[in-house]
Formats: structure tokens, C-alpha cells, sequence
């Protein structure tokens, strides 16, 4: 499989999960949002309204890696790889706040008067333990191989969501079983589902704006690229390397050390070798730009840069 073809693959194990996302959640958002109405269970619907909240972003998620994938032109000649964390930053906002408003509401009706659930409700939030842990390890997994920053914190959304599940199953249980005195139990779950939601949403803003500030790579990502740039024969030595993450791509500024006595062109010559050779053996890597420095010695007044 040539470069081409592995980015392109990264593209769409992403986009899959993103949209595996949007079905799923849809699904559980309205099975939830019926349960809750037919038994008055606020916990259910807030519930609900994040599963449905969840869709969503799934659906912007995979948007925005169409809009990435878009190859670069006048206006961005960088390409438009950010298009997904922009994204990520933007649906983190909607998730605190959409969550804020329903904690409110759940506050509002501590005292409001509950009807025992039935049976089948406790039965789907069981069910929906399960479908979002199956989601939490299934897009970890995709977004840690493409390395999609969206998927991954998505990803983790899904293990809160479970969490919350287990919260909604426990209110449901004492509202059924614990009597008159534990009615306020549904809008307690409701509340710890909030304050899960919030967190997740506050994780993904601050990964998502982490990332549009040009953060380095990790160490053994460098330690990689650094290896195989000496490699290259006439590469003396990499006295400078900066690396950024741009979506599910990387850009590389690298500074190689050559032989002073070189020529112009030789110099050269070895940089676009470094380059292709980056280009060659990292696929997640959009570009490359290559300067040369001399070995051994003070830098020249003037430096050449491929």
C-alpha cells in the first residue's frame, strides 16, 4: 500500500467509526427518551439528551474529516487538517452547556412526584452499560491507530457514558424498590450524569484547543523521525527537530547536519533525500521541510533550506 493510500485508509477507519457513532447513539437516544417519558424518570431523559447530544457529534466529527481530507489551495496552503480539532473545540462548548441546562432542570425537580419505573426501563439502562462500553473500546481503538484526537476524547465520552448508565440503573432501582423515601434518587442520577457529561466536555475543549497550538509530537514519535533522518547517507546529525499534529496528519520542520565542504547542490540533493525518506517511512506525516546546517562548525551568516 503506497502513502496515498494508507492516509486515505486512515481517513476512512475514522469516518466508520464516527458514523457507527451516529447510528448507535441515535438508537439509544430514542429508546431512553421513550423509557424516560412513559415512566417519568428525568434521569432517563437527560440520559437521552446525551446519547442524542452524542449523534451529533458524531455527525460533526465526521464532517470534519471530509473537510480535512480536502487537498491544500490558495487560501490554506496547509490543507485544512484542523478542520477536526476546530470542530472537537466547538461541539465541547454545546456539550457543557447543554449539560448545565439539564442539571438545572434536574434541581428544579427534586420534589417532583415519580411513579415507580417498569421493569423493561431498569432492562434498558442495563442494556445501554453495556452498548457504550462496547463503543468506548471499539473507537479508543480506531482513534489511537489514526490518531484522531476527536475520536479518542470521543471515545472517552462513551466510558463516561456508561458510568452514567450505571447511575441512571441505580436511580431507577431505588425510585422502584426504595420507596417514597428515595424519589429524589432519579435526580441525583440525573445529576451525576451531568457532572460526567461536563467533565468529558471540559477534557475535550482543552485536548482540542491543545492541539491548535501547535503542540510538539510525543518523545517517541521524535526519537523515530530523528532515527530515520540519520539514516540518510550524508546526514551528519539532526540539530533541530519540531513536529505538530494538524488532524490525524503531522508537519515536520527538521534541521540535518551536513559536511561544510559540500556543494550547494549536494547539500541539497541530501535534504530532498531526508525528505522523501520521512515522507516515505510516516505516512501521518503531511510534510516535510528540511534545512541544513554545517557539521562541526559556527553557523555560516547565511544557511540553505529545502
Amino acid at each position: 500500500m503506497d502513502v496515498r493510500s494508507q492516509k486515505s485508509d486512515l481517513y476512512r477507519q475514522a469516518g466508520r467509526a464516527a458514523l457507527v457513532g451516529v447510528f448507535v447513539n441515535l438508537a439509544l437516544g430514542a429508546a431512553k427518551l421513550a423509557a424516560g417519558i412513559a415512566n417519568q424518570s428525568f434521569a432517563l431523559i437527560s440520559d437521552s439528551v446525551n446519547s442524542l447530544g452524542d449523534a451529533c457529534t458524531s455527525v460533526v466529527v465526521f464532517l470534519a474529516l471530509r473537510v480535512a481530507r480536502k487537498p491544500p489551495d490558495r487560501e490554506h496552503p496547509y490543507g485544512h487538517t484542523r478542520a477536526e480539532a476546530v470542530a472537537a473545540s466547538n461541539i465541547a462548548l454545546l456539550v457543557v452547556l447543554s449539560a448545565l441546562l439539564v442539571g438545572w432542570e434536574a434541581i428544579r425537580r427534586m420534589d417532583f412526584v415519580h411513579v415507580p419505573p417498569a421493569a423493561w426501563a431498569l432492562w434498558l439502562a442495563g442494556a445501554n452499560v453495556i452498548v457504550k462500553e462496547v463503543l468506548f473500546h471499539y473507537k479508543a481503538r480506531v482513534g489511537k491507530r489514526t490518531g484522531s484526537i476527536a475520536l479518542v476524547v470521543n471515545a472517552w465520552d462513551h466510558r463516561g457514558d456508561a458510568l452514567c448508565a450505571l447511575s441512571v440503573l441505580a436511580g431507577l432501582a431505588a425510585v422502584r424498590w426504595g420507596g417514597p423515601g428515595l424519589l429524589f434518587a432519579d435526580e441525583v442520577a440525573a445529576l451525576v450524569v451531568v457532572s460526567v457529561v461536563v467533565t468529558a466536555g471540559a477534557v475535550l475543549f482543552r485536548r482540542s484547543v491543545h492541539e491548535l497550538l501547535d503542540v510538539q509530537a510525543d518523545a517517541p514519535f521524535l526519537a523515530e523521525i530523528r532515527s530515520a533522518a540519520t539514516g540518510v547517507p550524508g546526514v551528519l546529525g539532526v540539530e533541530k527537530l519540531l513536529v505538530r499534529k494538524t488532524g490525524l496528519e503531522f508537519l515536520a520542520d527538521i534541521h540535518i547536519e551536513v559536511d561544510p565542504a559540500l556543494s550547494v547542490a549536494a547539500g541539497h540533493e541530501i535534504g530532498h533525500r531526508v525528505k522523501d525518506e520521512l515522507l516515505r517511512r510516516f505516512p501521518r506525516i503531511r510534510d516535510v521541510l528540511v534545512h541544513l546546517e554545517p557539521h562541526g562548525g559556527s553557523p555560516p551568516a547565511r544557511r540553505q533550506a529545502t
